[in-house]
């Protein structure tokens, strides 16, 4: 069995944030902190963050404070408490049926982008933060109705919880857990493509949603054999990733192989491949490219290209 460790943190992990859950639903403490003089406040913008410098590639957060975020929590559609950075309050606020940002921005250079778009070049703590605050925002605005009777939802626990108004039910942020995996027989690994994939030439290690009932270790099985073909073994843990796009945990694993012959699912794959080591190592010069810098897929392939 050969074991191999994360040789570094993942992207949107490592989080500056005491989540201070034992005060979320301590409703003049939250007020106080709402209105403390140093609260710091993390925008959502229809899905986006706000960010600067990223089509310089030279991403940076940019959180508000002071006067432009006493503005926006006061007319935030919806509003979250995020935890305590270095003892500051920090809130998620989402303002998206704004039409005109601008007009709330302190800064100029700063504009509302995709998270995804900094490809792991932001602040490893900011990022985070950013991550907690989109994800948590989503999830807020896909739970206004409640799934049992319909009725209207309302926040309670700071933001974390939405309590029905009708049935009473209490609905509580969800994150899908998704395993994914690199499939190694020898020097070689098992790498597919998916028509979602954002370049025609772009390889991945396999990817899929753990179903009910079943362990981690079952549905790398699972996912592996339905997408490829391909039986596994040794199934062993490296990492994992929030991925709140819109909203997931990527467990990643490493499996061996037990077959070779590849037969794909054309729904999920258009093509899979064994690569060798040396291909990954230069794959432009074989004509085809991996995964994004700020995925857990790069990161499980990073360290099995280091560990030979």
């Amino acid at each position: 069995m050969t074991m191999i460790r994360a040789s570094r943190p993942n992207a949107y992990t490592g989080s500056p944030l005491d989540r201070a859950a034992e005060r979320r639903n301590d409703a003049a403490w939250i007020d106080a902190a709402r209105q403390a003089p140093e609260v710091i406040i993390a925008p959502v913008w229809r899905a986006r963050n706000l960010l600067r410098g990223v089509e310089a590639r030279a991403p940076e957060a940019v959180f508000l404070d002071g006067p432009h975020a006493a503005a926006m929590l006061a007319r935030a559609d919806h509003w979250a408490f995020l935890g305590l950075r270095e003892g500051v309050p920090v809130f998620a606020v989402d303002i998206s049926t704004e039409d005109n940002t601008a007009a709330l921005m302190p800064d100029e250079a700063a504009g509302f982008a995709d998270l995804r778009a900094t490809m792991g070049l932001l602040n490893g703590q900011d990022a985070s933060v950013l991550a907690h605050a989109r994800g948590l925002m989503h999830w807020r605005t896909k739970h206004k109705f409640c799934g049992i009777c319909g009725s209207v939802c309302e926040p309670t626990s700071a933001g974390h919880v939405m309590h029905c108004t009708g049935c009473g039910v209490d609905h509580f942020p969800r994150t899908d857990p998704a395993v994914i995996m690199l499939v190694a027989h020898g020097d070689r690994a098992l790498l597919g493509h998916s028509a979602r994939f954002p370049t025609s030439t772009m390889y991945s290690t396999l990817a899929g949603f753990v179903e009910p009932g079943e362990s981690l270790e079952e549905a790398v099985a699972r996912e592996v054999f339905e997408e490829s073909g391909v039986r596994i073994t040794n199934v062993r843990y490296h990492s994992s990733q929030p991925w709140p796009f819109p909203a997931s945990i990527m467990l990643g694993f490493y499996a061996d192989a037990l077959t070779e012959e590849i037969t794909i699912d054309p729904e999920e794959l258009t093509d899979a491949r064994w690569f060798t080591r040396a291909q990954m190592h230069n794959p432009r010069d074989h004509g085809f490219q991996l995964p994004r810098g700020d995925s857990v897929a790069s990161r499980l392939i990073e360290d099995w290209l280091n560990a030979e």
